[in-house]
């Protein structure tokens, strides 16, 4: 079985490269795929499954096709479209998964994992992660008109973009006491996450146990897909069309 591991395409309208290399994707790379695990933040902004705008349509009838086609698919929550919901998952055949999510990988114990829950030196953003998880707060938001979620996305997207460029680089990393914290609570020794747009493998060692950690690239200029083959064998790909 061969599946991939892809997060933080950050797909809008303001951006239509990336719904091209979106499309790309789905159609010369995905097929190779069995499973598809898409670790959050597929879309820079979600007001909910109602959203009834073009690239919303777009991306469900692509990932649609991919698994009535056979893929299984499985979505996460990043940090951007914490509102995708059980209509989205339906509509895609995709499976919602808990954030963090425990699977096996060529026997070896694995955690997935959007990551922004490891970037614990970021207070600011782990209290505003808090309010916006709430499922009172969701719910509130939802009840309103699509365009009143529209300005409040946008709002809330101008504040994230300042914020983000006033802070520390360091800041908007991992945590290495949190990372090494949920190895050792999940018993893992494969953690594979995105969030941070810093693609790279991290070896380590958690309690005597060799352990790696995966992370995903962002879409902003190529995509990036993690593969595992049958052997549980994991490469990186950067891809872009021709």
């Amino acid at each position: 079985m061969t599946r991939h591991f892809i997060a933080d395409l950050h797909l809008c309208e303001e951006q239509p490269h990336l719904l091209r290399l979106f499309d790309y994707y789905m159609q010369a790379i995905a097929p190779e795929a069995d499973q598809l695990y898409i670790l959050g933040d597929l879309f820079e902004t979600w007001i909910g499954d109602d959203d009834d705008a073009p690239l919303a349509r777009s991306v469900t009838e692509r990932l649609r096709a991919w698994s009535d086609a056979g893929g299984q698919l499985f979505l996460m929550h990043g940090n951007r479209d914490f509102l995708l919901g059980d209509d989205f998952a339906r509509a895609t055949g995709g499976t919602l998964l808990d954030d963090p999510h425990r699977m096996s990988l060529g026997g070896r114990p694995t955690l997935l994992m959007h990551g922004d829950t490891l970037c614990t030196d970021d207070t600011d953003y782990q209290q505003f992660r808090r309010m916006v998880r709430d499922p009172g707060w969701q719910q509130q938001l939802l009840s309103q008109p699509l365009e009143v979620r529209r300005q409040l996305a946008a709002e809330i997207r101008g504040k994230s973009q300042t914020a983000m460029a006033g802070k520390d680089e360091a800041i908007m990393d991992v945590n290495q006491d949190a990372v090494t914290g949920v190895f050792r609570e999940h018993g893992a020794t494969l953690l594979i996450h995105g969030h941070t747009h810093r693609p790279a493998l991290h070896p380590c060692q958690v309690d005597g146990n060799s352990c790696e950690r995966w992370v995903l690239g962002d879409w902003r200029k190529r995509g990036n897909v993690l593969v595992c083959n049958d052997s549980g064998e994991l490469e990186s790909h950067w891809f872009a069309p021709d």
